[in-house]
């Protein structure tokens, strides 16, 4: 390693630490570098991207780390490297400008941009020398250092066309008719189209796991009751939980699928993706009654438990898609290590499911020697009947045997692991862990949930209330975004409702008026993605659509609705729906982006399900109607419990109550369940089954 330290050496992002030995003169994002950009009269080459990309490192390793390279970018620019997941704000202008240009984004993102921060040109991955169709990286820094030095004219015009797109990518024409049936009906449709029939995903390679896409359909397929919409998605899950994309060993998935087959990964796993993925595995259990949805999002949850948590509650943000430079050298095998582990006869099962053989399935490029990528073809009846076992021998080999090349593949080098903590990511987290909690009637879930929560109110909230984006070693830092506060809002609605704790109600309610006070357009309507006292950038975006995550937007008005419907609060109802009508047409033209959002104006117009289930928290009785009522898939549905002793044992309690707990009250001194629907309640029930039934009329 070089003996060369940079600025980024003081920063705390694992991504810009990985670059404090460049020979580049980087910059973090701040005053420092915008202030010499200005006074050198000197271009910004940006670049962004985040510690788990691949891209990222080959772009490091081939240019960043080139004396030549690095010095031509240090006479000519001011150099600026910037953490996506820390500043996301950034990254959406940046890249929304990126997309202008070229029609197409990623990481990492390469940006040139005038002194006052406004982009000229940009693009992603840029090679050393002229390959893969694109232009080596040297000509483009000398390309763009000439147009800033000889035609400043043409810079300034291009720029202002950047300015003025981006301008418009954050107005949006409100729709009166917008909240209408049709429209869901409609953009279900058109997604539904574009699902692979064989395969599963969308479209063709590479395969993400789109899940507000497929929790959409999910959403349809009930409600329909139309076999097609949920095969599209039974087939999707089920051909990412036999592929490469999910860690066969430790449970959890991969970024996403560089092929159709969902077979070869790009090998980082993300805390997004797996705080998305187990919910939406655990609908499809619900619906269906497949163990393997079941055992799959328990294999999450106990990666996440055991892989991504900090000793406070928290949880980590990534582990790398390399591992000593080599892109999945820690997940793939060699048939000969399989064998030096294990019998002769548990081998040759083990080999024969996970689809491990002589001649390997996936090779590093550059490398010749192929691996294999462990993955599933034969369900365990069938590899019962091929190997003439008891299906539970198989099952027992199969545990046994995996227990033993997990344990091998811990031993062997580690991806790096990104240990920072996102307010946003761990609300998603949050939510998911609250979601097993209750399906699978899991304690050790609902704690970890707490804990977290308890980690971000203590590590990442203000003394006014608003949240810190990012916290490693200690230290919380960067104001926190919509995203953060919608995540989180939601969050601690689902735990209100878990645990029954009035905290997590107060703490939403705060959140909620942080949401209307600081991110909302009073406008026309809508939430900003940074708050009105945010560092002034060149523009202040309104994203809309889903990406990695789901929109901030959509997230922001399902809970202003959740929260209406429990506090009877039309103020905020009138806030949801203006920004839904706002985003009407959207919706129509882009379902693909705005899967999240018509699955909000879904629940919107069809109302949410509230069950009530009046008696004191911990007795069989109640238990027994949480379960039953967890157990039923119904979208937007919200399981209250309300005990009218210790209610009227607390001070100002009548007051603090969500409307939908009044006067709910246990029967003939049994627990009773009350179903809720739009502004009327059931009769009360006191049978689990009766009230599972009622759910699913």
């Amino acid at each position: 390693m070089s003996a060369h330290v940079n600025r980024l050496a003081r920063e705390s992002s694992p991504y810009l630490r990985q670059h404090q030995h460049n020979p580049v003169d980087w910059y973090p994002w701040g005053d420092e570098a915008l202030a010499r950009a200005r006074q050198d009269d000197k271009p910004i080459l940006l670049s962004i991207g985040y510690s788990a990309c691949h891209w990222c490192h080959v772009m490091e390793r081939e240019s960043f780390e080139n004396p030549a390279i690095a010095a031509q970018m240090n006479e000519s620019f001011v150099c600026i490297k910037v953490d996506r997941e820390e500043r996301p704000d950034l990254d959406t202008i940046y890249m929304n400008a990126v997309q202008m240009l070229t029609g197409s984004g990623g990481w990492p993102l390469t940006v040139f941009l005038t002194p006052a921060g406004e982009p000229f040109y940009g693009g992603t991955y840029f090679p050393p020398e002229d390959r893969y169709g694109r232009p080596g990286f040297p000509r483009v820094l000398e390309t763009m250092s000439r147009a800033w030095r000889d035609s400043r004219d043409e810079v300034t015009r291009a720029t202002q066309q950047l300015m003025a797109g981006l301008d418009r990518l954050s107005r949006f024409d409100a729709k009166p008719n917008a909240l209408h049936p049709d429209t869901v009906a409609r953009g279900a449709e058109r997604l539904l189209q574009h699902c692979d029939p064989e395969l599963g995903g969308i479209g063709d390679a590479p395969k993400f796991p789109n899940v507000p896409v497929f929790a959409l359909l999910l959403r349809r397929s009930a409600a329909l009751r139309r076999p097609e919409l949920l095969e599209a998605v039974t087939r999707t899950l089920t051909a990412m939980a036999r592929g490469g994309i999910h860690d066969q060993l430790g449970g959890g998935f991969h970024r996403y699928s560089v092929d159709a087959q969902w077979l070869v990964p790009h090998f980082e796993k993300m805390l997004y993706d797996n705080a998305q993925l187990a919910p939406l595995y655990l609908d499809a259990f619900l619906v269906t009654g497949d163990p393997l949805y079941r055992d799959v999002a328990r294999a999450t949850f106990d990666y996440l438990l055991q892989e991504m948590r900090h000793p406070e509650g928290g949880f980590y943000s990534a582990q790398d898609a390399d591992t000593e430079g080599e892109e999945g050298k820690t997940y793939v095998w060699r048939i000969e290590e399989i064998r030096r582990l294990l019998d002769a006869d548990t081998a040759e099962i083990l080999c024969r499911y996970y689809q491990v053989d002589e001649a390997g399935n996936f090779a590093e490029p550059g490398h010749r020697e192929r691996k294999s990528i462990l993955h599933v073809k034969l369900t365990r009846d069938e590899l019962a009947r091929l190997f003439r076992r008891e299906r539970t021998d198989v099952d027992a080999i199969l545990e046994r045997g995996r227990r033993v090349l997990l344990e091998a593949r811990n031993a062997r080098p580690q991806p790096a692991l990104d240990d920072k903590i996102l307010a946003g990511w761990n609300a998603l987290t949050i939510r998911a862990l609250v979601r097993g909690a209750v399906v699978l009637d899991d304690a050790q879930l609902l704690d970890a949930a707490a804990r977290c929560a308890a980690f971000l109110d203590r590590a990442l909230t203000t003394a006014d209330g608003r949240l810190l984006r990012s916290w490693k070693d200690g230290a919380a830092r960067h104001p926190a975004y919509l995203d953060d506060h919608a995540f989180y809002a939601a969050a601690c609605l689902d735990l209100f409702a878990a645990t029954g704790d009035p905290r997590h109600l107060t703490t939403a309610r705060r959140l909620v008026d942080i949401l209307t006070r600081d991110f909302a357009d009073d406008e026309h309507g809508g939430f900003f993605f940074t708050a009105r006292d945010h560092e002034q950038l060149v523009d202040r975006p309104k994203v809309l659509f889903d990406g990695s995550l789901p929109s901030g937007n959509a997230v922001a008005i399902e809970t202003l609705l959740r929260l209406a419907d429990l506090d009877d609060d039309e103020a905020l109802r009138t806030t949801a729906e203006t920004a839904l009508r706002l985003f009407g047409s959207q919706m129509e033209k882009q379902p693909f982006g705005t899967a999240y959002l018509l699955g909000v104006l879904d629940g919107y117009l069809r109302g949410p399900t509230d069950v009530v289930i009046a008696g004191g928290r911990t007795s069989p009785d109640v238990r027994a109607l949480v379960r039953a009522a967890h157990h039923v898939y119904v979208p937007d549905l919200t399981v209250l419990v309300h005990d009218p002793e210790g209610t009227a044992a607390a001070p100002d309690a009548v007051a603090r109550t969500p409307r939908v707990l009044r006067d709910k009250l246990p029967i003939q001194g049994r627990a009773a369940a009350y179903v809720c629907r739009g502004f009327s309640c059931s009769a009360p029930v006191t049978d689990p089954a009766e009230l599972a039934r009622m759910l699913r009329e």
